[in-house]
């Protein structure tokens, strides 16, 4: 509902809009969760005890400085205000375009210093162990006759195939449609954040699984390529619980998520000699810097190369 001509807009009604605006841009629900909840954490903020907070007009650096000190002394780490600020600095620079206020306050407040975190990531020994410890076909039966439920596992190699051998993101994954497979040349259609299409190769061993996973689950009028029991499209947090099960069961690692399969993918690409800008259209960034973090793993692997193996170190 527009604010009356006669007051300026509530900060809950822009906030509205602002999300209504992300939806629009079709940004994941988590990503507009996460932006609702940041936004609503500082509203709270500016009107305790139910009191009318101050416009968005009457928002200035000095305030938002206040709330990020407040967020550090309920304990939160640098990371998790930088994601506020991030969220303020956006919601700030929607209004901006829209001429609601004349400039964005957030833009200048500094963003906390994180530290710079490598994630753990596994050999390719490891990786590779790890798939083929699932089963890539089903045995016995015709697959005419199998059920749904007992192609369970072939659908869990398929998963495994799919997240290392061609970098997927979850969302992505769970995300594709059988008509997305060219079988012929070996290209899947993936669409990853902001509805960005691109085209992926995948190798024989997930043609392989994807056929024998096709055949397995029988004929289900259902578009989606990975199905859970009940014939309907896999969740992504069906699919980290299916990886975590299989990490635990075959290599003993309880932090292993869908995500490490897609840094393993990245860093060893890397460390075979694919170049940078490859591995970006690979794995879908828009930002090449957001792909370097690949190198660093890679350097930390040479050093630690260097200081085992060199009579020097």
């Amino acid at each position: 509902m527009p604010p009356s001509p006669h007051r300026p807009p509530t900060l809950a009604e822009q906030i509205g809009r602002f999300l209504d605006s992300l939806r629009r841009a079709n940004l994941s629900q988590h990503t507009i969760r996460n932006y609702g909840a940041d936004l609503e954490q500082f509203r709270s903020y500016l009107s305790p005890a139910g009191t009318e907070p101050p416009t968005a007009s009457e928002v200035d650096p000095l305030l938002l400085r206040e709330f990020m000190a407040h967020c550090f002394d309920r304990g939160n780490a640098n990371r998790s205000v930088s994601r506020k600020l991030s969220s303020l600095r956006a919601f700030f620079k929607f209004l901006h375009q829209q001429g609601e206020i004349p400039s964005n306050p957030a833009k200048l407040v500094s963003m906390p210093k994180t530290p710079q975190r490598l994630p753990a990531v596994m050999t390719a020994e490891q990786a590779n162990a790890l798939v083929d410890s699932i089963p890539a076909s089903l045995s016995g039966e015709p697959p005419r006759k199998t059920k749904l439920s007992d192609a369970s596992a072939v659908r869990d190699r398929v998963i495994f195939e799919l997240l290392y051998g061609c970098g997927l993101r979850v969302s992505e994954l769970v995300g594709l449609n059988i008509e997305d497979l060219d079988f012929s040349e070996r290209w899947i259609r993936v669409r990853g954040k902001g509805r960005k299409e691109r085209l992926v190769p995948f190798g024989e061993r997930a043609d392989e699984a994807v056929r024998a996973y096709l055949q397995a689950r029988g004929h289900v009028e259902q578009r989606a390529l990975l199905l859970n029991m009940r014939a309907g499209r896999l969740s992504s947090r069906s699919v980290e619980r299916i990886v975590k099960r299989y990490a635990l069961l075959f290599s003993g690692d309880p932090d292993l998520h869908p995500h490490s399969l897609r840094h393993a993918f990245a860093t060893h690409l890397l460390s075979d000699g694919a170049d940078l800008r490859s591995i970006q259209e690979l794995l879908g960034h828009a930002s090449l810097s957001t792909t370097q973090k690949y190198t660093q793993l890679s350097f930390k692997d040479l050093m630690e190369v260097y200081d085992r193996s060199h009579p020097k170190a």
